[in-house]
């Protein structure tokens, strides 16, 4: 049975990332190895300049639960 991760962009803002990479205790370098990206995209993602999206967020999103980060999904606003 696979699992279903249903992840929130917003979650993934520049403090969260920096958070859980300080959690696990890896340099950009070394997330954007397990990430299969580039060092310079964990750089941007950290300063603001651009959020993950699509895989690379539910991967995030995997890997802080894997590793008992304690973080908080932000709830999405319906536009009425």
């Amino acid at each position: 049975m696979s699992r279903r991760y249903k992840v929130n962009r917003s979650q993934w803002d520049s403090q969260h990332i920096q958070s859980l990479r300080r959690h696990l205790g890896l340099t950009q370098l070394e997330l954007s190895d397990r990430l299969g990206t580039r060092q310079q995209t964990i750089s941007e993602w950290e300063t603001g300049m651009y959020q993950p999206r699509g895989t690379s967020a539910t991967l995030l999103s995997i890997i802080a639960e894997q590793a008992k980060f304690n973080y908080e999904a932000v709830p999405t606003e319906k536009e009425h």
